[in-house]
């Protein structure tokens, strides 16, 4: 796999978050009763997504067409395609 491909499928999951985010900052406002919990959650993405832009500004820094397996051992690249997808694939507006 190429460092742009990563990119990419990265970029996916930062979208993702960035909704999820959004929709928990809204819904954070509909009742005082879950207001608290929300906002949490909300904190918590946004933890997660200055995470995920740590990584993506170190991918940028990397040449794009090389392979990711060159700068990233095999167990590592495996986890963390696994964690994006996991982030891509979850319904963000349902947080």
């Amino acid at each position: 796999m190429k460092i742009k491909e990563l990119v990419e499928i990265l970029d996916e999951a930062i979208a993702s978050l960035k909704i999820a985010i959004v929709a928990n900052q809204q819904r954070a406002m509909e009742t005082p009763y879950t207001s608290l919990e929300f906002t949490q959650r909300a904190i918590e993405l946004q933890e997660d997504l200055d995470d995920l832009l740590k990584a993506r500004e170190f991918l940028l820094s990397l040449d794009p067409e090389t392979d990711a397996e060159e700068h990233f051992s095999r167990e590592e690249l495996e986890r963390f395609l696994k964690l994006l997808e996991l982030l891509r694939n979850s319904e963000a507006h349902f947080y």
